[in-house]
């Protein structure tokens, strides 16, 4: 099995896979393929043993770690891995699998193929649906506001699989690269330039679903809280985000009324109150 190790804001599957939680900006849902923007940084990663006490009841069982969000951003994964020795990798929220679609399970599936290979697959924006791609966003600071109705709720739950024995190399091989080299994705030093689409291409696996060691893996759910629940949890605000209503603009992306909900911490005009709730149609995939 792999063990995971947390690192300020990254994930190691012991030497296999790293995974980054990038911020950047919600795409607006007008039907339209908009190009998606840039990395903004990452976002941090707290531990939910930490914080046992005063989390729900339903996360000390699971475990894993939780990662606060304003109304304002969204976020893509960001994966990195060894070359010579690649992983397959799942993604599951609420019950679906976020990159075919369909229904969560813990196997590997080539038709439809619901898993990516990493380092091959160097980022995921969302969760791919038949009209397109949903970004991972934190549920709308609201009451009464109801999951997707999964046991799981929105927790994201991320599985990686080892190759076979024998399939590729033990040790790496003797010429010298840079971990670096294949850590791409939306381009994360130019905040406003936009790359890749919201139709995002998931690269075949050229390996076959027969490499992957389905006995042999490590996992860890990832719980996405929106800026109240975190300092309910926590006792603390959020660390500020650098998603801004100037890096909307800088990018092109139209700036929401409902990005000014985390603005809430001070007392607001009954108009400004008024106009929070005026959220319009909103059918991004959310997490509780």
């Amino acid at each position: 099995m792999l063990d995971v190790d947390i690192r300020g804001g990254e994930l190691h599957f012991d030497a296999s896979v790293t995974i980054r939680f990038m911020r950047t900006l919600r795409i607006p849902d007008d039907g339209r393929e908009c190009p998606l923007p840039a990395g903004l940084g990452e976002f941090p990663i707290f531990h939910v043993a930490d914080y046992a006490d005063r989390v729900p009841a339903s996360w000390r069982g699971r475990g894993g770690v939780f990662i606060p969000m304003y109304q304002r951003e969204a976020m893509w994964i960001s994966f990195s891995g060894r070359r010579w020795k690649p992983n397959a990798v799942k993604i599951g929220i609420a019950g679906i699998n976020a990159i075919s679609g369909g229904e969560w399970n813990e196997t590997l599936s080539a038709h439809p193929q619901d898993y990516v290979v990493v380092p091959a697959q160097s980022w995921v924006a969302g969760i791919h649906t038949g009209d397109g791609l949903r970004q991972f966003v934190a549920a709308p600071l609201r009451r009464g506001h109801a999951s997707a109705g999964h046991p799981a709720g929105g927790m994201i739950r991320i599985v990686v699989f080892e190759p076979k024995p024998g399939r590729f190399p033990d040790k790496p091989p003797s010429w010298e690269y840079d971990d670096e080299d294949w850590m791409v994705g939306p381009d994360m030093d130019d905040p406003e330039l936009g790359v890749g689409y919201a139709r995002q291409t998931i690269h075949p696996d050229v390996h076959g679903v027969d490499t992957w060691d389905l006995s042999n893996s490590g996992h860890l759910n990832v719980h996405i809280v929106n800026t109240r629940m975190f300092k309910r949890i926590t006792g603390c605000p959020p660390p500020p985000s650098p998603v801004t209503a100037e890096a909307y603009k800088r990018a092109g992306v139209p700036w929401s009324a409902l990005y000014e909900a985390d603005m809430d911490d001070v007392p607001s005009r009954p108009r400004l109150r008024k106009a929070k709730s005026l959220n319009g149609r909103q059918t991004d995939f959310v997490l509780p």
